[in-house]
């Protein structure tokens, strides 16, 4: 045997007395649970979903992870949307009671206002007059605008109007601005997204305050709830977004008379204890809503992202998930909203640990202390003493 076939079958001799490793058995998730979707002749291609990184902890709990179903055991089948996604919680225990693909991440379009609103509402008074700008009227020629004029001169008041019940874009790039100071819609937008990394919020990443298609912007059904959730803690926006009609002031001489604007959100009207929202279009987002709606005493808030007018407009959709919801008894949840100060600790680094410690089966130790140390010095020195028997063998065989 030469050289190299001795110093293999020492160490192939050593390494038999080293324990196998221990290897758990691979266990694949379980498939997700398809939502009941419409059946939709033609979809306009909308941009991809980013994935999801499967590592990161779910925010508002495991079985929000899912890019299908989550109910409750037992829960009746939740109705048949359009929607990509949607999620059904308690506006005030946070309580998710069911959803679909809650945290997946798409276009938001108008219903990002809500987050311009939660952001910008405790900064601005709402008697400061402002006079508009030809940059918060340079909007795309379809977009939605409430009929701002340059050099017009509004009230904060009157924008939040016009924000919430026409979705003005040309009221989204005013508030913005000015709320932003010196940095402008930039450092609004800026602050959106502070502001949903203190919700929770974090599938959300704005680049307009209005809405409108950009690259990169995106948000989730679970995020806007948390959104709503703010939103609705405020007096103030719950005055805005319930009023029916405003008669917008006039700007004379190019709009001597003014005119009058309604409530878009129909489930104000047509749902028995609905308590407001917002809706949103866009051809990348496609339909969007968030509504909110109370029935005896509970107050609950639906979320829809990615739906066409089929089996119904998003809002008419809305109204199946909540006679859904309020149906569950108030136990139910399958996860939850997350409140700022859990949003905190999930954001917060994790404590410093003790040093780790030798991964040795217990089997191997005794007395408090490793005895791999010394198995391994051991196994040096027979290897090393067998190396030079060998080596002084074969200068011999030279010699003789």
């Amino acid at each position: 045997m030469g050289v190299t076939g001795l110093v293999a079958a020492v160490l192939s001799a050593g390494l038999m007395a080293w324990p196998a490793p221990v290897v758990s058995p691979s266990t694949a998730a379980p498939a997700p649970v398809p939502c009941p979707y419409a059946t939709i002749a033609t979809i306009p291609p909308t941009p991809p979903s980013p994935e999801r990184d499967p590592a990161a902890p779910v925010v508002g709990g495991g079985q929000l992870g899912t890019t299908g179903l989550a109910v409750a055991p037992g829960t009746p089948a939740p109705p048949t949307l359009s929607a990509m996604s949607w999620i059904v919680a308690d506006l005030d225990t946070g309580e998710v009671l069911g959803a679909c693909a809650p945290h997946l991440r798409r276009r938001p379009a108008s219903v990002q206002k809500l987050l311009l609103a939660a952001t910008a509402l405790p900064k601005l008074d709402p008697a400061l007059v402002v006079e508009a700008t030809p940059e918060d009227l340079a909007l795309p020629k379809d977009s939605s605008a409430v009929g701002m004029i340059v050099g017009g001169k509004y009230p904060v008041s009157t924008l939040w109007l016009g924000l919430l019940l026409q979705s003005g874009n040309d009221t989204a790039n005013a508030l913005a601005r000015v709320a932003g100071g010196d940095g402008g819609v930039a450092a609004t937008v800026a602050a959106m997204n502070a502001e949903a990394r203190r919700l929770g919020a974090d599938d959300t990443h704005a680049v307009t305050p209005s809405g409108l298609d950009a690259p990169d912007q995106l948000t989730s059904a679970y995020d806007l709830a948390l959104i709503a959730r703010a939103d609705f803690a405020r007096p103030d926006f719950v005055t805005y977004d319930t009023t029916l009609v405003f008669q917008w002031p006039a700007q004379p001489p190019k709009d001597p008379k003014g005119f009058q604007i309604q409530n878009e959100n129909k489930l104000l009207t047509e749902y028995q204890g609905g308590l407001g929202g917002k809706t949103g279009f866009t051809d990348e987002a496609r339909h969007t809503y968030v509504g909110a709606a109370q029935r005896n005493g509970r107050r609950l808030v639906v979320t829809i992202m990615g739906a066409e007018i089929v089996p119904a407009r998003a809002w008419k959709q809305s109204t199946m998930l909540f006679d859904w919801g309020f149906a569950l008894p108030a136990a139910t949840s399958v996860g939850h909203l997350v409140t700022p100060e859990e949003a905190a600790a999930l954001h917060s680094p994790p404590p410093p640990t003790a040093p780790v410690q030798s991964a040795a089966p217990a089997a191997h130790r005794a007395g408090g202390y490793s005895i791999w140390p010394t198995v391994l010095a051991v196994g040096a020195v027979a290897l090393t003493a067998v190396t030079v028997g060998v080596i002084t063998v074969l200068r011999r065989r030279r010699r003789s």
